[in-house]
């Protein structure tokens, strides 16, 4: 058995009951593809290719790709791979399936980076079942107007139908983490829930946007970086974008609902 590395943020899940809740909430079907990402000593994994067609399961952590290989070495729908997933491509991990669903208990220090990942890779994905930091999922649930909201906000809400389902005690992972966390599911939108001229530009203006929480969205625009600032003078400047956007000068990045960042970039991109 290994143990778990700080480096790599691991804990692993031991509850019983928490994993099977976990599989509940996914479901696993006979005919489908699912992905793990961590698979740590297997206890969710075991459980998943129990139900589950096939099992793509992608482990960093070089020591425990033998024990995970020795664990399954009987078990003829797992595929393992020895792979980091902020790099991975999902499209050839997972073929010749041409969509799958995410399984995963994502380490705390690279959840966000990995849930990023994950976005940007959508279009062979289906849904995430995640288990992550409460105070991430936190954020990521967060309403306009709540001081959690940010930039991972409104990129999960813009390509996520985002629920959550349960929190996790610390007491459920070895070694017992400090923080409690949450299990989320993570609906991938059949197309971003907007009407937006320039996705890219989009993201820009976002994170131009929360780039000093405490400043108004205009003192945000005229700090930006200067690709940005170019295309604002193009149009005026940051004060008319925001009135020909309908957008109080005063406001704060997090009050903004999705629509209002597409209405301030199809303002820029006329």
């Amino acid at each position: 058995m290994t143990t778990a590395k700080r480096r790599f943020g691991q804990n692993f899940l031991v509850d019983r009951n928490v994993v099977d809740r976990i599989v509940a909430a996914v479901a696993p079907r006979s005919d489908e593809t699912i992905v793990e990402i961590g698979s740590g000593q297997g206890a969710l994994t075991a459980r998943l290719l129990e139900a589950t067609g096939r099992v793509v399961a992608i482990e960093f952590d070089r020591e425990l790709v033998p024990f995970l290989r020795t664990k399954f070495a009987r078990v003829a729908n797992l595929y393992l791979l020895e792979a980091d997933a902020l790099t991975t491509d999902f499209r050839k991990a997972i073929a010749p399936a041409p969509r799958a669903r995410v399984v995963a208990n994502l380490p705390y220090n690279i959840a966000t980076a990995i849930l990023q990942r994950l976005i940007d890779q959508r279009e062979c994905l289906s849904e995430m079942v995640l288990m992550l930091q409460r105070e991430v999922v936190d954020r990521i649930t967060a309403e306009p107007g709540s001081s959690d909201r940010g930039y991972l906000s409104v990129l999960v809400e813009a390509y996520c139908q985002a629920e959550k389902l349960f929190d996790v005690p610390p007491q459920a992972f070895r070694p017992v983490p400090k923080v409690w966390s949450t299990v989320v599911r993570l609906r991938v939108r059949p197309k971003i829930a907007a009407e937006v001229k320039d996705e890219a530009l989009l993201w820009q203006i976002v994170s131009a946007g929360f780039a000093q929480r405490r400043k108004t969205i205009l003192n945000n625009l005229r700090d930006a970086p200067e690709s940005i600032q170019e295309l604002l003078k193009k149009r005026g400047g940051a004060s008319i974008v925001l009135c020909d956007a309908g957008i109080p000068p005063l406001r704060r990045a997090e009050t903004f609902a999705l629509e209002e960042w597409a209405m301030l970039v199809n303002a820029i991109a006329l």
